[in-house]
């Protein structure tokens, strides 16, 4: 199984015919102060499988700060099942709607893992807002 891509965006859903919807797309987040959260990002995993990856699997999702410490981490498992015949190529997507928490400014990166064997990393560069200061003299 590979990673054809990954990225976080504001929003991402299957429609009913199975096309993968993804909207907002981002590689960098803007935060008021520190820490911080920002809350509901997506990650879009497209993965690509075919015939030999039926079975289960093991997903790992790493969030690393800029010096390299792991804030959160989470193990999930996919199944793929059996394709239809005649499919040689089967597309899994991978939704997940989770909070990223921001402690200091810089790239963070997710790193994707499936089956222990890191296959993906997305980064995200984490800025702080300029303080605005209210304009002096203009109406002393």
């Amino acid at each position: 199984m590979q990673v054809a891509f990954a990225l976080f965006a504001d929003a991402a859903n299957l429609s009913q015919e199975g096309k993968l919807n993804i909207m907002g797309v981002f590689d960098a987040l803007q935060v008021g102060s520190l820490p911080a959260v920002h809350p509901r990002a997506h990650l879009v995993v497209r993965l690509k499988g075919d015939v030999s990856d039926v079975g289960r699997h093991t997903v790992t999702l790493r969030w690393v700060n800029p010096q390299g410490n792991e804030l959160w981490t989470s193990t999930g498992d996919l199944n793929v099942g059996q394709p239809p015949t005649g499919v040689v190529e089967m597309d899994l997507p991978l939704i997940a709607q989770i909070d990223l928490p921001i402690d200091s400014a810089g790239v963070y990166r997710m790193a994707v893992s499936l089956d222990d064997r890191q296959n993906a990393e997305v980064l995200v560069q984490a800025r702080v807002a300029p303080q605005m200061r209210p304009p002096t003299g203009l109406f002393s």
